[in-house]
């Protein structure tokens, strides 16, 4: 973003809501921002650090944004550019902890730094046979995340009986608590001698440094004086170990969570630090984000009702959300005959969606266990709708991805004088690219979308900061460094655990019975109200379209045996219903409001459709395929005056905004556009 178009304090300031700009305008001290889904906490808390760099409080070289995914970090350096803010470090605490333990490491310790094993298997396996134990693939993985949970809960060999029995932890891989804390010690055993240290280690070593060397400290606390840590409803022990010592006795520290999203506790992470802070840091400003701006009222009216029977599960830090967006569909609630039945029941109703005009790339099939995925590819497979299955190969670590950046960045050492997405488009031409997507499916298909995806974030960056080539190369070395990969078109499926984050025009919460959601391993009622909040992520992913179903059988002639969720007593339509959509909310039509509102908005609609039918024609796609009606009617509403305001309304993308910006602020100036055929 250039200097002329980057925003000053008041015009940041006036792009929030009153909560958003409360949290923005709270500069220094401690800060506890209780946020919502949907309610735009990343915006609050990135325009809350640019306006601290305005207005001259932050250096940002000395603001550390902690995140829990290496996307979301990617995500809010990309946003910070994007405001004019450049060098605040966004990291997860491990990427941090990582590159602080790099830096002082040699003096600290000497030497190198131990290679960091990737897979904890191997050395699981390892310390298990010279136990003596007999495990097998599964053994080892539960046994790998038992130690994993002992690391960031600060828990050691020596007291990990006592305090596994005081968390409730179940025997893992059937092997009693002995055998575990003695497996605890062989395991760090098996890494010293192999001259290797964990992830957890990363975090547990930097701890020690800074605990133990008090000039390391006072370095790091120079370097950075003032945190904000996002979903701090998943913050570890461990974690929050090093946050402490981070921060030493100052109070500089903004945090941002949700309770209701709390779904990690597994894991080792807790929601207490959460909840205590304004205990911890006493003066702490509390802020609730409440206005979702994500859903309809109606995914929001059910989110609430999940979230409200909860019952005194349900925390005082909970927050009621506020649906901000116009009514939409009824939610949609589907009993099918079986797993089978239930997975070709959804391939329909996203073909049905995809041809009233949802991207492939807005819709997203949600379910508990991963094992539930097979019938749901099998059924998208003969429906000949593309899919991708969230937690496969890395997008960065594809070799058509690997080799595009290759030879991109050769393009940039020549290509100079060509506008970058030109430049884009060209180099992965010859890679086998091309503006429509191949016929053919599998691995073909696969590997167009990964070069489109390229294709399409050279269009998002030129038109949000106008990069060059080289620009685009640094942009995607940084995004594989943290591994923040862009949107692939095409179906997503993904765990309930996975989509955490995310968000799509079209949700599909599959397998939503008893067994499933809560799953039958949950047997406590703490278990049993993580499920709830489980269910509560999933349907808050969901914008605009959400169904929910399951399968009374799981397989094909099976015994209907299944039930509802327990989750949604008294929110599933009775057994005749279930088939049917639930009750549709009076849906006011956008453009009919405009008419009766602002006859000057509705006439505009008029023309922009009347233009849009021209584009359409000369392209010889349907009208919706170049701006949907919901679209014309936010043009209509907000009636921009640059490609920047244009930019920022729902349906207009950047390839979209390339396309037709121009034309679409003519057309709302009044101005007669002729549109010429392609080629002519």
């Amino acid at each position: 973003m250039t200097s002329s178009t980057t925003p000053s304090s008041e015009e940041l300031l006036a792009a929030l809501d009153d909560d958003q700009r409360a949290v923005a305008q709270t500069l220094t001290g401690p800060l506890c921002v209780l946020a919502g889904a949907g309610t735009g906490k990343t915006r609050a808390i990135t325009y809350r650090i640019a306006h601290g760099v305005r207005a001259g409080v932050y250096s940002p070289t000395t603001v550390l944004a902690v995140t829990f995914t290496a996307r979301a970090a990617g995500e809010m350096r990309s946003r910070l550019r994007d405001l004019g803010v450049g060098g605040v470090q966004a990291r997860t605490f491990h990427a941090a902890a990582l590159r602080q333990l790099s830096y002082f490491w040699p003096a600290a310790i000497g030497g190198g730094l131990p290679k960091i094993q990737e897979h904890k298997a191997p050395l699981v396996a390892e310390a298990s046979s010279r136990l003596g134990l007999g495990v097998d693939r599964v053994s080892i993985r539960d046994l790998a995340a038992e130690i994993e949970w002992a690391k960031v809960s600060l828990v050691t060999a020596e007291d990990y009986v006592t305090r596994a029995a005081a968390a409730g932890r179940e025997e893992a891989a059937g092997q009693d608590r002995a055998t575990v804390s003695r497996l605890l010690e062989i395991y760090e055993d098996v890494k010293t001698e192999r001259g290797v240290i964990d992830f957890e280690d990363v975090l547990l070593l930097m701890v020690g440094i800074l605990e133990e060397r008090a000039d390391v400290a006072a370095e790091v606390r120079r370097q950075y004086r003032h945190f904000v840590v996002d979903e701090y409803q998943d913050v570890s022990p461990l974690q929050q170990r090093l946050l402490d010592l981070w921060l030493g006795d100052r109070n500089e520290l903004c945090v941002v969570g949700d309770v209701s999203q709390t779904i990690y506790s597994f894991t080792g992470a807790t929601p207490r630090f959460l909840t205590d802070f304004p205990r911890r840091f006493p003066g702490a400003e509390v802020v609730r984000l409440v206005r979702d701006y994500r859903s309809t009222p109606q995914v929001v009216s059910l989110a609430n009702s999940v979230l409200e029977r909860a019952g005194r599960h349900r925390s005082s830090a909970a927050v009621r959300l506020v649906a901000q967006r116009p009514s939409g569909p009824a939610v949609r609630f589907e009993a099918f005959d079986d797993d089978v039945a239930e997975a070709a029941g959804v391939a329909a109703r996203i073909a049905a969606l995809e041809k009233s005009g949802v991207p492939r790339g807005e819709i997203a099939v949600l379910y508990r266990t991963n094992g539930q995925a097979e019938a749901l590819e099998q059924a998208l497979a003969q429906a000949d709708i593309g899919y991708l299955v969230r937690g496969g190969e890395r997008f960065f670590s594809r070799r058509e991805v690997r080799e595009a950046v290759v030879l991109l960045r050769g393009a940039a050492r020549t290509m100079t004088d060509h506008p970058m997405p030109d430049a884009v488009r060209d180099v992965l031409a010859g890679m086998g690219w091309a503006p429509d997507p191949p016929a053919a499916r599998g691995a073909v298909r696969e590997r167009w979308e990964s070069l489109q995806a390229l294709v399409a974030l050279a269009d998002e960056i030129a038109a949000a900061r106008g990069a060059d080539l080289a620009g685009l190369v640094a942009e995607l070395e940084e995004r594989a460094s943290a591994q923040h990969a862009p949107t692939v078109s095409g179906v997503t499926l993904a765990s309930l655990h996975a989509a955490k984050g995310l968000e799509w025009d079209a949700v599909f919460l599959v397998g939503v019975s008893e067994g499933l959601l809560p799953i039958s391993l949950a047997e406590t009622e703490e278990a049993v109200a993580e499920e709830r909040r489980l269910l509560y992520v999933g349907v808050t992913r969901a914008r605009e379209h959400l169904m929910l179903s399951y399968a009374r059988a799981r397989t094909v002639g099976g015994r209907a045996s299944r039930k509802p969720s327990r989750f949604l007593d008294g929110l599933w339509p009775e057994e005749g219903a279930a088939r049917r959509p639930a009750a549709r909310a009076p849906r006011r039509d956008r453009i009919a409001e405009l008419t009766e509102s602002d006859p000057e908005g509705a006439a505009l609609v008029e023309r922009l459709r009347a233009w849009r039918g021209q584009v359409a024609t000369a392209i010889g796609k349907p009208p919706y395929t170049v701006l949907h009606d919901t679209t014309l009617a936010a043009i209509a509403e907000a009636k921009p005056k640059d490609l920047r305001q244009l930019g920022i309304l729902r349906g207009v993308g950047a390839a979209k905004l390339e396309a037709y910006g121009p034309a679409v602020l003519a057309v709302v100036r009044g101005e007669e556009v002729v549109v010429e055929p392609p080629g002519a």
